[in-house]
């Protein structure tokens, strides 16, 4: 399967928005900005790269749209989407694989769009809110096997593996923006934040309610609540016990499926759209890996 990323990227007010569009010469297509994964490429980092690379707009991720499947050249390809608000509108393209990046109002550019799965797509924007603050919940990344660790498993680092990994969250977690860093002890979990954290001179706040050897079920639940509250995107680092009980305590995700019927994988992580007056109503859940 031929696997490529990109994004409803929108400006202007929440009830009026305006959507980018590229115009490709090659195809004399109207379309959104998308393009193939590069070889070991994350999902979301290349949905931020190719908008990049297309427009030359900054954004921040938003809730994920539904992934469009069609056939391309005999072979089955998938695009996954997202909403992204653009923190700029200065757009720039190269004039040969993109000559015009255009503003349109949802009909108008639902009008101009070649493709019926992208027209398809801009019904999806208005099916939730286009503004949301992000909560990540993200599993420690690999840090070896526990039963070979001899010191203290609080201490235990990060492996090989999970080094690599907590590089890609770095580019990964950048697509939401999280300002507030919060962490269990833990040297794994502090250690798959730290690139994140170095990168955008965030400092990680270390909870002992989150490790699990100093679990606190109810001081764990305040300090998602109270992350949950706040009008920033945040991240919460902890195992896969205690995030499992986190997502136990949501209950239900949009779409009436329960949130801890599936664990995170190391290094993987749960995004919560949050929407309302105080940022506290759950608008969508998405999982990934990486």
């Amino acid at each position: 399967m031929i696997r490529a990323a990109g994004a409803v990227v929108w400006r202007g007010d929440e009830d009026d928005p305006e959507i980018a569009l590229v115009h490709r010469p090659k195809y004399d297509d109207w379309s959104l900005p998308k393009g193939k994964l590069d070889h070991g490429e994350h999902v979301i980092a290349a949905a931020l790269r190719e908008v990049r690379e297309e427009t030359g707009l900054r954004v921040v991720l938003g809730r994920a749209l539904p992934p469009v499947r069609y056939t391309h050249d005999g072979r089955p390809k998938r695009v996954d989407y997202w909403l992204a608000h653009a923190l700029d509108d200065q757009v720039t393209f190269d004039g040969r694989e993109i000559d015009d990046v255009a503003w349109l109002p949802v009909e108008e550019a639902r009008r101009r769009l070649t493709y019926a799965w992208d027209r398809g797509l801009l019904r999806a924007v208005g099916a939730a809110p286009l503004v949301t603050t992000p909560l990540i919940l993200l599993r420690h990344a690999f840090a070896g096997s526990r039963q070979e660790w001899r010191g203290d498993d609080d201490r235990r680092p990060l492996d090989e593996r999970g080094r690599a990994q907590a590089e890609t969250l770095a580019t990964v977690l950048a697509a939401y923006r999280p300002a507030a860093l919060v962490s269990s002890p833990a040297t794994r979990c502090v250690q798959t934040l730290a690139p994140y954290a170095e990168r955008n001179g965030l400092a990680v706040r270390v909870e002992a309610a989150l490790s699990e050897s100093g679990h606190d079920p109810r001081e764990a639940e305040r300090i998602m609540r109270d992350l949950s509250a706040s009008p920033d995107a945040a991240v919460l680092c902890s195992h896969g016990n205690v995030l499992s009980d986190l997502l136990g305590m949501i209950g239900e995700a949009p779409g009436g499926a329960r949130t801890a019927d599936q664990a995170l994988a190391k290094g993987g992580f749960a995004v919560l759209h949050r929407a309302g007056g105080g940022r506290d109503r759950i608008v969508s859940l998405e999982r990934y890996t990486t």
